[in-house]
């Protein structure tokens, strides 16, 4: 039976699966990828996009390599962090703190995804969309992949870019250590009456955490981790709108629904491994973090970025010990944000007395410890 061979098969057309593809058709590979739906021409045939994400200057600086970062006119910028804890402790830090041009960009899924591909149309990647894979098979010198309308796919390496439900985890046996947090992120975009001057603001209310993140212009997306998303999902848009505002003390004034409230539940994955015979995990499909930090994605585009890096030489992209090799590298990184995350949620969780104020002390003198500070504003942008 004859299959088409490529060096690389990366299963999973979103903004970490996209970008791994774009990055080994940049340096000449033959690659191809697979995306059972079917991503949008420009990004903006529906309007605002409720999903977006906070990309760090690391990974600003790995997409603009490849000529993916997309245009400005509808990206947020954040200069600046103020958070608060639930019983008075706050800190505040800035870009200037780590001596930086912003703490993270916040653009839209979309918007994003949206550029990604109309670089890998160029690239000379192969991209099969709407299309599914049905069995996934691997052998000490390759792995076969099975599309449900029959086509076979050979390649050197397979990517599992496919999510956190990762239907490649499944198929290779992996486990994977699930947690729920018995919450779930409510994501909206608002327009708000004031300038939101490039802050990003975070409430600590006990049961739930509110975040503000700066968009274009005068708005604002919402993520608000709460166990009852209903509350919020069941609200009318004016009813959301009043209600997100007064939860921040109205510091933007009167708020405005640009695009309605949807809820993801919220998880902590650990899968036992990340690499197996001719198989590598990158992004949710290898790990998922509370979105407290807004970390998910970068943590998915270094997968990527260091995955590229390790491929762009090697005369074999399936090796067994460079891929040994790259579940090394990206195991400290991710379990040190997973843990970090994981932590501060907990902490600010815990209900034994005397904690509420032990953490909100902590925030408030951290604030006045300006090399402590500055430490935190370079681990937010990733350096």
């Amino acid at each position: 039976m004859r299959y088409d061979k490529y060096r690389a098969v990366i299963v999973g057309g979103g903004l970490v699966g996209a970008s791994l593809a774009l990055a080994l058709a940049r340096a000449g590979k033959r690659v191809a990828l697979l995306e059972a739906g079917e991503p949008a021409a420009d990004g903006l045939e529906q309007g605002w996009d409720a999903r977006i994400y906070a990309v760090s200057p690391a990974n600003r600086r790995f997409l603009e390599g490849m000529g993916a970062w997309p245009d400005m006119a509808r990206i947020g910028t954040i200069a600046s962090m103020d958070v608060r804890g639930d019983a008075g402790g706050r800190i505040s830090f800035s870009a200037r703190d780590a001596d930086a041009d912003a703490l993270a960009w916040i653009v839209e899924n979309r918007w994003l995804q949206a550029s990604l591909w109309a670089q890998l149309r160029d690239s000379g990647a192969e991209l099969i969309t709407g299309a599914r894979a049905a069995a996934l098979a691997t052998t000490p010198g390759e792995a076969r992949l099975t599309l449900e309308d029959g086509r076979e796919l050979a390649a050197e390496l397979l990517v599992g870019a496919d999510g956190a439900n990762s239907w490649v985890r499944g198929q290779l046996g992996l486990q994977a250590s699930v947690k729920p947090y018995g919450q779930s992120g409510v994501v909206a975009n608002f327009a708000c009456e004031l300038p939101h001057q490039g802050i990003a603001r975070q409430w600590f209310f006990g049961d739930s955490i509110l975040a503000w993140l700066p968009m274009a212009g005068n708005r604002i997306s919402m993520v608000w981790s709460t166990p009852d998303p209903q509350s919020l999902l069941q609200l009318s848009p004016e009813d959301l709108a009043a209600r997100v505002a007064e939860a921040g003390g109205r510091q933007l004034g009167v708020f405005s629904v640009i695009t309605p409230a949807a809820a993801f539940p919220l998880r902590l994955i650990q899968p036992e491994a990340v690499a197996a015979e001719r198989v590598a995990l990158i992004g949710d499909a290898a790990h998922t973090v509370h979105p407290l930090a807004g970390q998910g994605v970068n943590l998915g585009f270094q997968d990527a970025a260091q995955l590229a890096g390790l491929l762009d030489a090697a005369p074999d992209c399936g090796d067994w010990m460079l891929l040994r090799r790259y579940q090394r590298q990206r195991r400290e990184a991710v379990a040190a944000m997973q843990f970090g995350c994981d932590g501060l949620y907990r902490l600010f969780h815990a209900k034994l007395p005397g904690l509420p104020w032990l953490r909100n002390t902590g925030l408030s003198l951290t604030n006045c410890l300006t090399p402590l500070k500055r430490q935190f504003a370079r681990q937010a942008i990733g350096y």
